[in-house]
């Protein structure tokens, strides 16, 4: 196989791997709205928690006591996702990590592809092709995952949302 008939596929690879830095749009969204779910349930508990005019005294404490265990839940739920929300960062950095180094690769690829396009693709040619693709897919699963992952807790959030709205 020569450098000339796998130039397109290096053209290909090239132009996704430079394009990879827009996968962290994948799971920004998400994260942005675990957050937001996060701080919106964490005011409307303070609402709550103000909210203790009650008649009857005992109507005070059941009220006291359902607003205390909604905060439980709340905190539980962050401290699950804690580790989470630490790793976030640092996902979102692996992605532009691969991203510049399959660019690196690619690009390097496609001017060495036309400078021997008749040539034969060396072990090491293909070689390389192979991780310029597979930092592509790297960087797409990190993200994917990510995404997925605070679309979890976002759900779990929004039930003790609801929960919240059906008690208090």
């Amino acid at each position: 196989m020569i450098w000339g008939d796998f130039q397109a596929v290096i053209q290909l690879s090239a132009g996704l791997n430079v394009a990879i830095l827009s996968f962290v749009d994948i799971s920004l969204p998400a994260i942005k709205e675990r957050r937001r779910v996060f701080s919106k349930a964490r005011q409307e508990l303070e609402l709550h928690r103000g909210g203790t005019d009650h008649q009857h005294p005992d109507d005070a404490e059941d009220y006291a006591a359902a607003v205390q265990e909604m905060d439980r839940k709340l905190f539980v739920l962050w401290q699950e996702s804690s580790t989470f929300i630490r790793e976030e960062e640092s996902l979102i950095r692996s992605t532009g990590v691969l991203g510049v180094f399959g660019a690196v690769i690619s690009l390097g690829l496609l001017w060495y592809s036309a400078e021997h396009y008749s040539g034969t693709i060396s072990l090491m040619g293909r070689v390389l092709i192979i991780l310029s693709f597979c930092s592509l897919l790297g960087a797409f699963l990190i993200n994917f995952m990510t995404a997925s992952q605070a679309a979890v807790f976002t759900k779990k959030c929004n039930s003790i949302r609801e929960e919240m709205h059906k008690r208090l």
